[in-house]
């Protein structure tokens, strides 16, 4: 049995990528149009930010009885169920962080987080509410699910029945 869900970009998401690539794109143009030699080669920079992280973005969520997967661009990321010790939704699971080390809303928050809630954890949120938190042995893995209730429920039934 496999489940799909969506990865719904909140407003906040859509604002952030929306600005940041009219930013980056402009900034391009601007060094093409009125740079020279070097100076244009340096627009290929905002470009390369945008694209790279559009790599990275977070496209959906599939459940399998083996793994919850993370569907980027072009490939998946693994989450084994054998090692999952709990799955709860948990609103907002993500305020008060601070980013560690990844993309802070060019077209996901993903990453390394840490804030009081969770201590350190990993982050493939596009929906700051709508925040899975997923607890492994040795890490804390937060997801943002369509339909969080639903998918929890996906997540327990498929550990019941393994």
């Amino acid at each position: 049995m496999t489940k799909h869900y969506k990865a719904p970009w909140s407003t906040l998401l859509i604002i952030v990528s929306l600005f940041v690539t009219i930013l980056c794109v402009s900034a391009a143009l601007g060094l093409i149009v009125y740079g020279r030699g070097l100076i244009q080669l340096i627009a290929l920079l905002p470009l390369s930010i945008i694209f790279g992280t559009a790599l990275f973005t977070v496209r959906g969520y599939q459940i399998t009885p083996e793994a919850i997967f993370v569907n980027r661009l072009f490939w998946k990321t693994p989450l084994p169920i054998d090692d999952l010790e709990s799955v709860e939704y948990v609103p907002n699971a993500m305020r008060r962080s601070l980013r560690v080390f990844g993309n802070g809303g060019l077209f996901a928050f993903t990453g390394s987080y840490n804030n009081n809630l969770l201590g350190s954890y990993r982050a493939f949120v596009t929906d700051l509410h709508l925040t899975v938190v997923l607890k492994f042995p040795t890490h804390i893995v937060v997801i943002s699910p369509a339909r969080p209730e639903e998918f929890v429920q996906d997540v327990c039934s498929i550990r019941l029945s393994a």
